[in-house]
């Protein structure tokens, strides 16, 4: 298991990327409610930034997600589904799938903070 940096989970570390998240989101779902094909483009974003953010606050050398490895900061199977965002971007059940990856990430990060103390 690869876990989480006790430095790099701080609110004040991951903050920011909600934050991105928050004024992405919007996008795809103005996208979506438009039947725009731009909430692809805008989900690919998404992807990324969440990826980011998963290795941004894990204990690991490398600059990508392994797949094969387990992630201390994902939530409850975070990786079957991120795998099944990254194979249908598009699509707002997709959408929607990483919104919630991106909550529940949040209150996971929140928890492992108390924890530490």
């Amino acid at each position: 298991m690869i876990t989480f940096d006790p430095v790099k989970i701080q609110k004040n570390a991951v903050e920011p990327m909600f934050l991105e998240w928050e004024e992405l989101s919007k996008l795809i779902h103005e996208a979506h409610q438009q039947r725009n094909r731009q909430a692809k483009v805008f989900m690919e974003k998404g992807i990324e930034l969440y990826e980011r953010l998963i290795v941004t606050t894990s204990n690991q050398e490398s600059e990508g997600i392994n797949v094969n490895e387990d992630y201390e900061v994902l939530p409850l199977n975070g990786m079957e589904r991120l795998s099944f965002i990254k194979a249908r971007p598009g699509q707002f059940a997709c959408y929607r799938q990483l919104d919630e990856l991106f909550k529940e990430t949040k209150k996971r990060l929140a928890r492992l903070r108390v924890k530490m103390k």
